[in-house]
């Protein structure tokens, strides 16, 4: 199927243009303008980039629209067509938006706290249905890293300045992904 022209996707996508084509794509869907299959031939082409797929996750896991909530069959099936760069950002949103749960919560501003725990949720769901085998790698080597400071993820870590309490939360999050992919 054919990309219609209003969302063509370029092999070198900025992160800014990625952001901005799947805010636009998303209002376009919830208007029921965008068919399943051209919803899904423009998502896969977005995650075959980091930008792009950087992008559409940024744009598409904090959406005030409800359609994240419910991934649909196009969705999925365009994320598992970039199983390497959808697996690495998934695990690294659910790190994040858990350590950003507590960062908010420190600093009392419940509503951006209540975000965070959006977008976890919503990389949850997407981390269950998206069935790559790759993902429960990614999610063992990130609960090793929260878990000693040391390994794969050790310098994504450090880099974001996560203290304890932080990492312990992460190796808790991810633990119970892993717990809820074995259980399928």
């Amino acid at each position: 199927m054919e990309i219609p022209s209003t969302f063509s996707v370029s092999d070198s996508i900025s992160f800014e243009d990625a952001i901005e084509l799947t805010q636009s794509l998303l209002a376009e869907v919830e208007q029921r303008r965008v068919s399943e299959p051209e919803l899904e031939s423009i998502i896969t082409a977005l995650v075959q980039s980091e930008n792009g797929a950087r992008g559409f996750f940024v744009t598409y896991l904090t959406s005030d629209r409800d359609l994240a909530d419910h991934p649909s069959t196009a969705v999925i099936q365009a994320l598992q067509s970039s199983p390497q760069i959808v697996t690495e950002l998934l695990v690294k949103n659910l790190a994040m938006s858990t350590a950003m749960i507590l960062t908010h919560l420190h600093n009392q501003n419940p509503e951006m706290a209540k975000g965070s725990e959006r977008v976890q949720q919503r990389t949850q769901q997407i981390v269950q249905m998206i069935q790559l085998p790759e993902i429960s790698t990614r999610l063992q080597q990130f609960q090793a890293s929260a878990q000693t400071g040391d390994g794969e993820y050790a310098g994504f870590l450090s880099r974001w300045k996560y203290d304890a309490e932080q990492r312990q939360s992460i190796a808790q999050q991810v633990k119970q992904s892993l717990d809820r992919l074995t259980q399928e």
